[in-house]
């Protein structure tokens, strides 16, 4: 090999070493529950909507959606806009538990089920470890500053709109139940 080739071919390797070395640096610099910093997510650009009795309620939500994310979610948060939450999207529906260690601030928990309505709304009370159950299956988790369910009225049943839960903003219609639907008829 003629010796440019051998100087253009260490400079090759030498950029993509560095920009190994870069990439490995930025990337570990991203905060992460584990070394005790908020994780900040990108807001989604379409606000999630909830259909309560006394009208809708529009959020900018950050989207929990990988295992890593929704590990260390509102960790370490110490305040939220009174229209941001985050949600937790799951890949099944499922029986789902949550905790508040490492979490400042109060929220409320809303667990939705696959078509996208309300089961059960519990509170979570800051840097707890107490285990926090959903109580059904359930896919989707809303949270929120504590208190802003009742605030917005917010409801067992009612329905959240949004793509992630594939109740798109104008849709007539949640999608079909998925068995995860509680049996609430009365006789």
């Amino acid at each position: 090999m003629a010796p440019t080739k051998w100087l253009t071919a260490g400079a090759v390797c030498a950029a993509l070493a560095f920009a190994a070395a870069a990439s490995a640096y930025f990337y570990s610099q991203q905060p992460t529950s584990a070394d005790g910093q908020a994780m900040i997510l990108p807001v989604d650009p379409t606000p999630l909507i909830a259909v309560t009795k006394s009208g809708e309620r529009s959020f900018s939500i950050e989207i929990a959606d990988t295992s890593d994310e929704r590990e260390a979610g509102l960790m370490f948060r110490r305040d939220m806009a009174d229209d941001h939450g985050m949600l937790f999207v799951f890949e099944s529906s499922g029986p789902l538990t949550f905790w508040m260690k490492n979490t400042p601030m109060p929220l409320d928990l809303i667990f939705v089920g696959q078509d996208g309505k309300v089961r059960s709304i519990k509170r979570g009370e800051p840097e707890s470890e107490a285990i926090i159950s959903s109580g059904l299956p359930v896919r989707f988790v809303l949270e929120l500053k504590a208190g802003t369910a009742a605030r917005d009225g917010i409801a067992y049943g009612d329905l959240l709109r949004h793509p992630a839960i594939g109740t798109e903003p104008g849709s007539a219609m949640p999608p079909a139940d998925k068995g995860d639907a509680p049996n609430v008829h009365s006789n």
